[in-house]
Formats: C-alpha cells, structure tokens, sequence
C-alpha cells in the first residue's frame, strides 16, 4: 500500500516579515542619523577654530600697525623715517652746513634757521634754548675773571644762569664746518645721553654767529688739574679717590659704547683734561665735540679718519 507522504511547509506570516523588515529599516536609518549631529559638530567646530584664528590675526596686525603710526606721530617732524636714531650720522655726514644759520628747535629737532626766544624759553628735547645776551649777562659780560678754562675749543667760563644756576659755558671757536659739526653733535648727544658718568648739558646758544654750549658747574675742575697742576697739590687725590674716578670713568665708557636707545658712541677724545670731578671727586666724561656714532658713515663708507689728541689716542 502505497503511502503518499505530505510535506507541509509552514507558511510565512506576511504580516510579521513586513514588521521586520520595516524595523530593520527604521534602525538602520536611526543609526545613520546618529553619527550626522557629530559631524555636523565637527564642522562647525572647525569652522568657528578657523574664524578665531583669523579674527585673531587681524586684531594683531592692527595693534601693530596702530603702535607703528602712534610712533610716527612721535617722532621727529623733519622727515627723517628712522628717527631720531640716525640724526648724529646725518649732521656729520652733511656737506651742506651753513655756517651763517643757527641750529633752532622745530618738532624737536635741531635744523637750521635763526634763533627766536619767546618768552617761554624753548627746550630741545629737555636743553633750555638760550640767547647771546643771557649768557652775557650770566658771564658778566664774559669777564676774565669768570674764565675757568681755556683749550683748542675755546674758553670756558663760570656763570650764574638767571634762576641761579651755577654753570660752566663753554664759548666754541668758529673754525668752519668743523666747528660747527663739533656743536651739533655734541648737542644732539647730550640731549639724549643721559648719565650720572657724563656732564649735563643744561642748554646751548646758537645766536646768529655765536655757538656756546651750557654745563652743569663740577667745582672741582678737571682730573689733569689734581694730577699735574702744582696749585692743587694741597687737594692731591688718595688711592681710593683715584681708584673711584677711574671705575666712574669705565662705567662712562660702558655706557656710551652699550646704550640702546642710540647707536654705541666712540668719544674719540677721551683724556684726563676732559674728566672732571663733582663736589664728591666723582667723575664726569665731557668734551663730546669730536665724537663719532658706531654706525657712522660718510658718503657710504666708514670714517677711518684719525682724531684726537697725541698720547691719547687708542693704540689700534
């Protein structure tokens, strides 16, 4: 007897395939969702990093240039783009001085022109602006008996300034450009060079023809007096004295050569007679007529030229 054998295959559910799938659908499609927010972080995190960086530059940049104008509204009103740094180099290298004209003050800068006191004095940057007749009048009329020097520059006398000041004024001999040249730059110099190692210069006059240069007074003269002259014999200078001035005289080397508000200044004279002592027998450099800027030039070449005095002058 055959036996006929039925094989049932169970039906699928439809309805609970379709479920499935639609699930399966909806999870993956909430998967792909779930990592869009984190890109789109991303992206924006970038993008809000990109724009502070730049932000940042363009704030830099305009506080530089901001810090460059406010130098340029500062400095010197005579053209000169490099400042005041470089003013000394241009007064020596000029061939073009007119001896006739009279350094003046102008934005702060020594140019030339004729000299008019107003009656507020004017300075140059801090050196009061004096007039011929001022100093006269301090010199009593640049009487002997105020001479209290007399060397290849000129006379220096001793003077009373019209608030009271003791002084020493130096009266410069006119020889020519060279004379004038001495002047400037020692004015320039010392308007800006300031140390308890170096004379101050109080003031200047440049009156028509007249050139004179206004220091503070050191009553006890220079160091050549104390070591030579035998008037002075009664004030000789102990061991301590002399160790003191010459570490007063090095520190005032120091700071000429290592100053960074101008370039190193090579004083090119630098002898006993141009050292002179305060109330304390402490030393002061002066005498910066023939001194020269380290970066000086002439015409685009260093100066070699020698100048000083015989038996001062530095060996190389």
């Amino acid at each position: 007897m055959d036996v006929n054998t039925t094989t049932t295959i169970p039906s699928v559910d439809t309805k609970s395939q379709s479920y499935t799938q639609h699930q399966l659908h909806s999870e993956n499609h909430e998967h792909s969702h779930a990592h869009l927010p984190s890109k789109t972080i991303l992206i924006a995190i970038a993008a809000a990093t990109t724009v502070t960086v730049l932000l940042t530059i363009f704030f830099v940049l305009f506080l530089l240039r901001r810090q460059k104008s406010s130098n340029k509204n500062g400095a010197c009103k005579d053209k000169n783009p490099r400042g005041l740094h470089d003013t000394s180099s241009r007064l020596i290298a000029s061939t073009k001085l007119s001896i006739s004209s009279s350094p003046d003050v102008k934005g702060g800068c020594l140019q030339g022109g004729n000299l008019s006191r107003s009656p507020a004095a004017p300075k140059f940057k801090g050196v009061q602006v004096f007039t011929y007749k001022e100093i006269e009048v301090a010199t009593n009329g640049f009487s002997e008996a105020h001479v209290i020097g007399n060397g290849g520059f000129g006379l220096m006398y001793r003077g009373v300034l019209s608030d009271g000041t003791l002084a020493a004024i130096k009266l410069l001999r006119r020889e020519g450009k060279q004379g004038e040249r001495a002047f400037r730059v020692e004015v320039d110099l010392l308007s800006r060079l300031h140390s308890p190692y170096l004379v101050e210069l109080l003031g200047y006059c440049a009156d028509q023809n007249h050139r004179l240069l206004i220091f503070e007074y050191l009553p006890h003269g220079t160091l050549h007096q104390h070591l030579h002259s035998p008037k002075n014999q009664s004030q000789s200078l102990d061991w301590w004295a002399r160790m003191r001035i010459a570490l007063d005289c090095a520190r005032a080397l120091e700071f000429m050569h290592e100053h960074h508000a101008v370039s190193p200044v090579i004083h090119r004279d630098f002898k006993s007679s141009n050292v002179l002592l305060d109330q304390n027998f402490r030393a002061k450099v002066s005498d910066f007529g023939l001194a020269k800027m380290g970066s000086e030039k002439m015409n685009g070449q260093v100066s070699t030229r020698v100048l000083g005095t015989t038996g001062y002058l530095a060996p190389e």
